[in-house]
């Protein structure tokens, strides 16, 4: 039971936020200075491990719904923070600094935390938690992401055809462009050929993208009526910092890696070498083991506390923060990333 518990100390992300809220000052800068300074730090010193849960100890976790608590409660967290740096901003005076320094750190958190655990509970087959999935991409405004990464992402990763799959060579910059421009027109793609399937029109209430839209658009038509005109760009703002979050996340979690193209034209399956792994227990705990990404697309229903390591699976040198910040850096992160390809080609079943 108390190793359960251990992933309440997510909640130190919200915390630390509501605490820059607070007090803004130079605590306004909290969410990046522990999310990129701090957690490095002490990853550095916690390297993590490969231990994995028996059969019996995964049947066991997987059923228990306190992990499903755990999750839904980011929700409210979330909204009620969002909602918190939009009338701090709106009405209380700021510093340029601080002002600076409040966006980064809810843009920081709404897409870390928000876009993560949306695309944890995107991945259940229950109503409740495809909702609360929802709700979390609206601050983010990238509701697409639910159809585009489970039915896109997930179908086409490692591949040419997948836009979040990072290239060798492709620096980041050019990532996010790719990233979000194709993920965008991909889920209206996927979207016309479920509904040609179900024999409804694209211009229909059956359409999803139109649905999301039209929801991202009143998410900032309450913005702009509850907190003024002038609060639109800072909504627009931190939802941009937000996804970009998730792409620079994307970017690191597949860069350089490949599936082979059979000779019948189609790719083989996904496996656990087609993803980086990353073990570090912070990053592990802090992001519901987002960072065991190797088994999330070999066996995209196993929820995060069940999730295992892979022999085979390549590992990140560092954890998330500190990959991220090197991939800001092409020339570095291709300098010290590229070999590490080369190096685990080596050990990739041959067909």
């Amino acid at each position: 039971m108390w190793k359960d518990l251990k992933y309440l100390l997510a909640y130190i992300v919200p915390g630390i936020v509501a605490h820059a809220l607070y007090y803004r000052g130079i605590w306004s800068y909290n969410g990046v200075t522990v999310a990129f300074i701090l957690i490095p730090i002490l990853e550095s010193f916690f390297p993590g491990n490969t231990d994995n849960l028996s059969e019996e100890e995964e049947t066991t976790q997987a059923s228990k719904m306190l992990f499903n608590i755990l999750l839904y409660l980011n929700v409210p967290m979330l909204v009620g923070i969002t909602y918190w740096y939009l009338y701090t901003v709106a009405n209380i005076p700021l510093a340029t600094y601080e002002l600076v320094g409040l966006t980064l750190t809810t843009g920081v958190y709404i897409g870390g935390v928000g876009i993560n655990v949306a695309h944890e509970l995107g991945h259940r087959d229950e109503w409740l938690p495809r909702v609360l999935s929802k709700i979390l991409l609206v601050p983010n405004l990238y509701l697409h992401f639910a159809i585009e990464h489970n039915y896109g992402h997930h179908v086409h990763i490692a591949t040419p055809k997948d836009p979040a799959s990072s290239r060798l060579n492709e620096n980041i910059y050019a990532f996010y462009i790719r990233s979000v421009a194709y993920s965008y027109v991909s889920a209206w793609q996927i979207e016309h050929k479920r509904l040609q399937r179900a024999g409804k029109g694209i211009f229909s209430i059956y359409n999803q993208m139109i649905l999301f839209q039209l929801i991202q658009i009143a998410y900032l038509a309450a913005v702009v009526y509850v907190f003024g005109l002038a609060m639109l760009p800072f909504a627009i703002i931190v939802a941009i910092l937000g996804f970009l979050m998730l792409e620079t996340v994307n970017y690191i979690e597949h860069y350089g890696l490949q599936r082979r193209q059979l000779a019948s034209g189609r790719y083989e399956p996904v496996q656990p070498w087609h993803s980086w792994n990353c073990n570090h227990d912070i990053g592990r705990i802090l992001l519901y083991e987002l960072t065991r990404h190797s088994d999330h697309h070999y066996k995209a229903n196993r929820k995060y506390q069940v999730l295992r390591h892979f022999d085979q699976a390549p590992l990140l040198p560092w954890g998330y923060p500190t990959s991220m910040l090197i991939a800001l850096f092409p020339p570095l992160w291709f300098k010290l990333m590229n070999p590490k390809v080369d190096y685990y080609k080596q050990f990739i079943p041959q067909a």
